[in-house]
């Protein structure tokens, strides 16, 4: 018997020592803007006083779960919320969201674990950047005192005839669709057949008005082409056209559905834009502002955006997608 209890007991050292050898915790962590999840994986070991195997396990989970909430608070709060602002900075500055920020971690979601090779213990938990509860929008986004209207389009220039298609070359002129050229590698996307009515007449500035009797309609969303221009990702968002006018913030919106849906997905592949929905219009981004955060784009496609957007709203539906 007592030969048995000093077997185990050495047992229980090997295992020990196994544990806290150099290599065995590999830790990955990060937000994932295409899914809109910050997942990471934590990674514990059993300490040497662990009485028995299943004790060890159980202690290494535990170590591993304090592991993950670490990390995801580091990851959690180098989230840009806009372009000059981090969920950091913004637990500093406000009691409250730091309160709601540290509860929505530790309601992060377990999606998988189990015992390493190495005799340690593994678990990859997750948070939603979006959503209705347990959300970081939930916790951080500010709500508006009021929706603001979207703006009316520039008057003294005409709206841009759509592209076609997600090419890498969009061009930013105003192009006959009929003369731009198809990218057989990428997914084209169809303008409806109705024939573009000519450009409305300039109107007065003092019309506040967003008029869409140029409008071709059936447009299903939004995809702004900020590919090579190094395009930050950011939870608030805003798209401004060349003047520096922003047609789209998350003041223009329905607070509750920009905290469960976003304001736009972000994707690094042309064929992931289903957020747009089957006939997205298509622009191209001239540029970046506010520290590479905003998309700006020409004043002729932003006018041709909120004409759009008059006929069929899909910029109060939040079908946007930037792709970088």
């Amino acid at each position: 018997m007592k030969k048995m209890s000093i077997i185990r007991y050495l047992l229980l050292m090997i295992v020990a020592v196994m544990l806290v050898l150099p290599g065995s915790i590999v830790k990955a962590s990060g937000v994932d803007w295409n899914d809109a999840k910050i997942r990471v994986q934590g990674m514990g070991i059993a300490p040497a006083r662990a009485m028995n195997p299943a004790q060890a396990r159980m202690m290494a989970r535990r170590a591993a779960v304090v592991d993950g909430y670490r990390q995801l608070a580091e990851a959690v709060q180098g989230v840009n919320v806009d372009a000059e602002t981090t969920v950091e900075n913004m637990m500093v500055t406000s009691d409250v969201i730091k309160t709601k920020v540290n509860a929505m971690i530790k309601g992060a979601r377990v999606v998988a674990e189990g015992v390493t090779p190495d005799g340690g213990y593994q678990v990859t938990m997750e948070v939603s950047m979006f959503g209705v509860s347990n959300s970081v929008a939930q916790a951080v986004m500010p709500k508006p005192a009021a929706v603001e209207a979207f703006p009316a389009p520039v008057a003294s220039v005409a709206p841009a005839v759509p592209s076609v298609s997600v090419s890498v070359n969009v061009n930013t002129s105003v192009t006959p669709a009929s003369n731009l050229p198809a990218n057989p590698s990428i997914p084209a996307v169809t303008v409806p057949a109705t024939p573009v009515s000519p450009a409305p007449a300039p109107q007065a500035p003092t019309q506040p008005a967003v008029s869409n009797a140029g409008a071709i309609g059936g447009f299903t969303g939004l995809v702004v082409d900020c590919r090579g221009l190094g395009l930050k990702p950011v939870m608030s968002p805003v798209i401004k056209n060349a003047e520096g006018q922003a047609i789209y913030g998350y003041k223009n919106l329905d607070y509750d559905k920009v905290v469960s849906e976003g304001m736009a997905a972000y994707t690094t592949s042309p064929d992931k834009i289903s957020r747009a929905g089957s006939n997205p219009l298509v622009v191209k981004a001239v540029s970046l502002d506010n520290h590479n955060g905003n998309p700006v784009i020409s004043v002729a496609d932003a006018n041709r955006v909120l004409m759009e957007n008059g006929k069929t709203a899909f910029l109060d539906n939040l079908k946007v997608v930037f792709l970088r």
